[in-house]
């Protein structure tokens, strides 16, 4: 039931648009209209600028962390499963018409409550980390970055021996991730993908 309950509570709070709910309170502006229409950071700096594109990140990854952390308390191997349905959840909300953004910041998130309640090695956030900062300095492509980061974080799962359960859900997230970005791999394919100039 506690793993029910919690991956039932990380999807809701995955649906959670945040992009969308600070582009209309404070902008009165629908992002979807705008730019990729992706309710994710990256559209929401690209839209409406750098201060909400940043709060809509910290937002993201924060509605990964909270939940993890807060199901931790009860069960570690539900809280892994709880953060994956938050970062499904941020993809294809209930609250938008199950059209989200591409679970970057909420994978962020996820790791950080990973290294914190679950592996308590920080390895597993501060190689994807320093991965997505270094192909985004390199390409100034948040969406190689991402996938970059996606990848590197089950690498370096495999590197400190995380549990079984945490492997296999950081797989999960690689292929939803990677999936998610489809679009964005045609796109760098072709050399026509964005580039970011508002981070």
């Amino acid at each position: 039931m506690v793993y029910i309950i919690s991956c039932i509570a990380g999807y809701l709070l995955g649906s959670i648009p945040f992009a969308l709910v600070i582009g209309k309170v404070f902008y009165h502006t629908d992002i979807r209209q705008f730019g990729s229409g992706n309710l994710g950071g990256t559209n929401a700096g690209r839209v409406l600028g750098k201060k909400a594109g940043v709060s809509v990140i910290a937002l993201d990854a924060l509605k990964a962390f909270i939940p993890v952390g807060i199901t931790s308390l009860f069960s570690l191997e539900a809280s892994i499963w709880c953060g994956l349905a938050v970062c499904v959840g941020h993809c294809y909300p209930c609250f938008a018409n199950f059209k989200g953004g591409k679970a970057a910041a909420s994978m962020f998130g996820f790791l950080l409550a990973i290294a914190c309640f679950t592996t308590h090695n920080w390895l597993c956030f501060i190689i994807p980390l320093v991965a997505f900062f270094i192909t985004l300095y390199l390409s100034k492509m948040v969406s190689l970055s991402s996938m970059v980061a996606a990848v590197a974080s089950t690498l370096s799962l495999l590197l400190i021996q995380a549990p079984v359960s945490v492997l296999i859900a950081s797989v999960l997230l690689d292929i939803l991730i990677i999936y998610r970005h489809k679009a964005n791999i045609e796109r760098i394919r072709n050399h026509t993908e964005s580039k970011v100039t508002w981070i």
